[in-house]
């Protein structure tokens, strides 16, 4: 009889919601099967039904307590159509508010997964000592730079409450606009730095940043660009001109050689667009093209997928970057780590246009809500930190929720995350075997899922060392443990 081997890593954590990974290996210490377990059930969709429309973007920011900004304003735009308006018709100072605290949102995010999660072990080494192998770590190793993101990431959180009016679970994108403007005394706190950096001093450290990554990246190109390749298509909103925009714009998805799959299309189409494949071992689902099939047609959303998928960066110093970025992975880039590179331009242009928004007088305005004709739909799209993000309502006359459909960023990112655990344990259990540098083996399937930086639940980050557990067996016992 053959004997296979069932490796369980439960849980993962050090990302946002409860996973698990299940590995099955042959006799031949083969990967056979790998699957990313998404093992807690959300539920938001049924929660919202029988509530108002106007309660909407309140109740389901508590998905996540690291993006509630995202899903509050994805929620605020689907419910302006509600109440007969769209993104091009509120007033223009909510218009540059939402879009300011969206920014703020992104900058706090990417600066937290970069810094916290990310950083660790990329700057201090996949085999480093996992005692140290953390945000304190990095801290203690480079204190500058650690400042200097937990400061970034402060002044994210700042902007929000500013706009917000907290910086978590935040009430002032409502239907048909915004609670409130961006006062000149609000202006100023950001413009002159008082309590936080500021903003040219933000947009100077992110840039200082993307250096000390890019010195690293010139030192391990190589390992970089091998330890996980993943073609596949790429998918995002890009702007009227081909723009990166990750607030507003239609979806543009390219396949892994840039050919054109969505040509600029009006993300109100997207439920003859989408499918969705269930798999009965995991609660999220795989968004593929109908066009193409499950699952030739699933897709990869976020920040390496933004840059594929763009034709330019519409801020100087974002631009550049993008420049250099491509003359160094080519056009289209299929290295998964270079997600956090992606993070760190992305971070720069944040700030660039945070920038200009705190300049602009319309933010001072007072004409903050406008109301249409009443609609039974409304659909939002926007680019959330780890990819496009899809909130769909539809209302009774009475003004209640009778359906709501959400695919959150990780979501679209399902199929590419259990491709990367594969191909990860494949080459290490090819490698050598199990007994040898057991801590290294499970933090490099780690970093595979963690370079997505993923939202399982779209719940929160949990910080600190990943706990794991791997159980082999053998003929269904159980012959050793490995956990820390």
């Amino acid at each position: 009889m053959t004997e296979t081997r069932k490796i369980i890593i439960d849980p993962v954590t050090r990302v946002e919601g409860h996973g698990r990974v299940t590995l099955l290996l042959n006799e031949a210490n083969q990967v056979e099967e790998a699957r990313l377990h998404i093992v807690e059930f959300r539920g938001f969709e049924r929660f919202v039904q029988g509530r108002p429309y106007w309660e909407a973007p309140v109740i389901v920011q508590r998905l996540c307590g690291i993006c509630p900004v995202s899903h509050h304003l994805c929620a605020a735009k689907a419910i302006d159509e509600v109440v007969g308006m769209s993104d091009a018709t509120i007033p223009a100072v909510a218009r540059g508010m939402r879009r300011l605290m969206h920014y703020g949102q992104v900058l706090q995010s990417h600066a937290l997964h970069f810094f916290y999660l990310a950083a660790p072990d990329l700057l201090m080494g996949l085999r480093s000592d996992p005692k140290h192998r953390n945000v304190m770590g990095l801290a203690e190793a480079n204190p500058e730079l650690a400042r200097k993101g937990i400061l970034i990431r402060k002044f994210g959180q700042e902007i929000i409450r500013a706009t917000a009016g907290k910086r978590i679970h935040g009430i002032s994108a409502v239907p048909g606009g915004i609670h409130k403007n961006l006062s000149a005394v609000e202006r100023d706190f950001f413009l002159n730095g008082t309590d936080v950096p500021s903003i040219d001093q933000v947009i100077d450290w992110c840039d200082e940043i993307l250096q000390t990554y890019k010195t690293f990246h010139k030192e391990h190109h190589s390992w970089i660009n091998h330890f996980l390749v993943q073609p596949m298509s790429s998918l995002s909103l890009v702007g009227a001109d081909g723009e990166m925009d990750l607030y507003h714009g239609s979806l543009r998805c390219l396949s892994e050689n840039g050919d054109r799959l969505l040509d600029d299309v009006d993300y109100h189409e997207y439920a003859n667009i989408y499918g969705e494949e269930v798999k009965d071992w995991t609660y999220l689902k795989f968004p593929f093209l109908r066009a193409l099939g499950f699952p030739k047609g699933s897709m990869r959303v976020g920040p390496l997928a933004r840059l594929n998928v763009c034709d330019f960066i519409p801020t100087p110093k974002a631009q550049a970057e993008l420049e250099e970025y491509r003359s160094m992975n080519g056009r289209y880039s299929h290295a998964t780590l270079n997600y956090h590179w992606a993070r760190l331009i992305e971070m720069l242009f944040c700030a660039e246009r945070i920038r200009e928004l705190l300049y602009d007088p319309t933010l001072q305005g007072d004409h903050l809500i406008a109301k249409g004709a009443y609609a039974p739909e409304g659909i939002g799209f926007l680019e959330a930190p780890r990819g496009t993000l899809i909130h769909h309502y539809q209302v009774a006359e009475s003004g209640m929720i009778t359906r709501c459909n959400l695919i959150v960023s990780t979501t679209h990112n399902n199929l590419a995350m259990n491709e990367a655990v594969e191909k990860v344990a494949t080459r290490l259990f090819a490698a050598k075997p199990l007994a040898e540098d057991e801590e290294a083996l499970l933090n490099q399937v780690e970093v595979a899922i963690r370079a997505y930086d993923p939202c399982l639940s779209c719940a929160t980050h949990a910080l600190g060392q990943m706990p794991m557990k791997i159980e082999i067996q053998k003929s269904g016992k159980v012959v050793r443990e490995i956990s820390r």
